[in-house]
């Protein structure tokens, strides 16, 4: 044994001993790479189908609309590219790759991001809702870069990953800089603030900038704040079957990069909320909600009344499940998927 060990006093050498076995026997935490890629077979794949850009390369409200309105809606290349990345299809990565590039292409001089009128009036041009549609886009980007960088193709984005850099830096200094007023807009959303934290954890953890992830870890402490007595996470004071699961869902990935020991602590109460919203049909039960399903808020760029997100619901669901291994949550996940394909959900 080495000296200065034989000179510690038995309880404290004891104690010691107790911790670096325990520290060596704890199993190491699997990368969102290799998360992802435990799926149920074609499970990602499905839950992504809609993330390829058009010709235009826009998705999401861009796409739906057929010309740029904003950054935000971008993201679903961001998750195109993580789906592909994780299949091992290059090319269909670079397919997905130009939505980013074309997000770049609308960025400003102040690292925010070009946006026009929405078709219900608002607009993301200034001010708090340049920053919030930015951390929509950036809380995805930031997730893609990662999960390139634990695959086996990082080599392959390299060059386009170097160029990126300076962009996204602007962005994240955007970020910074609009951080005050994230709380005040959206706080009464948790959803929307487990986003922010999501982009600039994220994106933080991209660009070794402590002091994004610090404004991450606030952000969270503040989520976790707005939850009701059974931990449900509550959306404009309420509970909501879609919002809960997007706060599952998000916070969730950020711990996978991030650990978050009193976020990932809240996470089986309001999953347990979660599942008994799931009908035995897969159907998600939108009784009482507060913003989805009951015709009570229209979509920014539809117009029409906000549904459940089904491919959210499924792929909070899968995930939870397949890292906590509970054949409960898995099952439901599997009903949501099955309800949402047969009904073009």
């Amino acid at each position: 044994m080495n000296r200065s060990l034989r000179l510690l006093p038995l309880v404290v050498l004891s104690t010691l001993l107790s911790v670096s076995t325990s520290i060596a026997a704890e199993p190491s935490r699997l990368s969102e790479y290799e998360v992802l890629r435990s799926f149920p077979p074609g499970r990602l794949a499905s839950l992504s189908s809609g993330d390829k850009p058009d010709a235009k390369g826009f998705t999401g409200g861009n796409r739906a609309n057929g010309f740029w309105i904003e950054v935000g809606p971008q993201r679903g290349s961001c998750r195109g590219v993580i789906a592909a990345v994780v299949a091992g299809d290059l090319a269909l990565a670079d397919d997905c790759w130009r939505g980013i590039e074309v997000a770049f292409a609308h960025q400003r001089a102040d690292g925010g991001f070009d946006a026009i009128v929405k078709p219900n009036g608002s607009t993301s041009r200034d001010g708090p809702a340049a920053v919030e549609t930015a951390y929509f886009f950036l809380q995805e980007l930031g997730r893609a870069i990662l999960v390139i960088r634990q695959s086996p193709y990082e080599n392959h984005f390299h060059d386009r990953l170097v160029a990126l850099h300076p962009k996204l830096r602007r962005a994240a200094d955007f970020l910074l800089a609009g951080y005050d007023t994230i709380i005040p807009k959206v706080g009464h959303t948790v959803n929307r603030v487990i986003i922010a934290a999501k982009a600039f954890g994220l994106c933080g953890l991209v660009l070794d900038d402590s002091r994004m992830i610090e404004k991450s870890r606030k952000l969270i402490q503040h989520a976790l704040t707005l939850r009701d007595k059974e931990g449900v996470f509550i959306e404009r004071g309420g509970r909501d079957s879609s919002y809960n699961v997007v706060s599952i869902l998000f916070g969730q990935v950020l711990a996978l990069h991030l650990p978050l020991p009193a976020f990932e602590a809240a996470l089986p109460a309001a999953v347990a909320w979660q599942v008994t919203r799931i009908l035995p049909s897969g159907e998600v039960d939108p009784r009482g909600n507060t913003r989805t399903g009951v015709g009570l808020e229209p979509d920014p760029f539809t117009g029409k009344p906000k549904t459940v997100n089904y491919t959210e619901v499924a792929m909070a669901l899968t995930l939870y499940g397949t890292l906590h291994g509970d054949k409960a949550v898995l099952a439901a996940a599997d009903r949501v998927s099955a309800y949402r394909q047969e009904n073009g959900k």
